[in-house]
């Protein structure tokens, strides 16, 4: 299944034009916030695997935001790709490397993303946005807590994330506001072949410059869900960035990074396109 924050509305895509509205198809019984609707996801899933209800949506670009407009958590994996680990010189962490972005960084997935650096950085990755609260949960049963999976950018401004030296902060160079796009669906892992093997291609005006597959990881969805759990609770609509593969701009010689009218193009495989454009700030 594949559901959609379609002006500010949960829907269930029938296909690319056109969606069925939740709230109004359930009779009022679920509802149209998608925020709110994660907290009754198991109920969501059951009404849609049953509902005969006719589109009633006509999907339009403009009005996509992303499928966990207000999560209370995006938390993030740094190096957890073998070619990112391997790009950036860096030995293969023993544990999972996470940090958060602040609630600035949430954007949709067609957004225009103001910068005011000039050192901004792309990554795309594989989100999993979280159905079911989960505490202590093990790598067998972590499936059952997650909502689906969606494209993400985990952009980063590279001279605030390095400064000061030998005390980077990724917090903050990774939470400028638009820093976080994610979309532009949300689909179910059942509507996956393999999720442990999905193809990611990033591009910057058409030009490749990531290419990979989530085989590539180092831990999987289901260790960074245990490793979470065990530390901290996740909840309904959290989202979780699973890191970035190999080609990101800052480890190049010499390093290239996004300028104002670049345009970047985020594909994954079985789930969909983000497609931003970069322009100065206003405020």
């Amino acid at each position: 299944m594949r559901f959609m924050n379609h002006g500010g509305r949960l829907t269930l895509v029938i296909d690319d034009d056109r969606g069925v509205d939740v709230h109004r198809a359930s009779g009022g019984s679920l509802p149209a916030d998608p925020a709110q609707a994660f907290e009754r996801w198991a109920d969501v899933l059951a009404w849609a695997r049953t509902t005969d209800a006719e589109a009633d949506v006509t999907i339009r670009s403009s009005e996509i935001g992303p499928p966990s407009p207000a999560p209370r958590q995006t938390l993030a994996v740094g190096v957890n790709y073998a070619s990112h680990a391997a790009e950036a010189h860096i030995d293969l962490p023993e544990h999972p490397m996470i940090f958060d972005k602040l609630r600035a960084a949430v954007a949709g997935p067609y957004d225009t993303i103001e910068m005011f650096t000039d050192t901004v950085d792309w990554e795309i990755e594989l989100a999993v946005v979280i159905g079911a609260t989960a505490r202590r949960v093990p790598a067998s049963r972590a499936w059952d807590h997650v909502a689906g999976l969606t494209v993400s950018q985990d952009l980063s401004d590279r001279t605030i994330q390095l400064r000061p030296k030998g005390t980077p902060q990724y917090v903050l160079g990774k939470s400028l506001p638009g820093f976080g796009p994610t979309g532009p669906v949300l689909v179910t892992a059942d509507e996956f072949d393999n999720p442990a093997d999905l193809e990611l291609t990033c591009l910057v005006n058409g030009e490749q410059v990531q290419h990979a597959r989530t085989s590539d990881f180092i831990f999987s969805i289901e260790q960074i869900i245990e490793y979470l759990s065990a530390s901290t609770i996740l909840y309904p609509g959290d989202v979780i960035m699973t890191g970035t593969p190999g080609g990101i701009g800052g480890t190049r010689v010499p390093p290239r990074f996004l300028r104002i009218g670049d345009v970047l193009e985020s594909r994954i495989e079985g789930i969909g396109t983000m497609r931003h454009t970069f322009a100065p700030e206003t405020a």
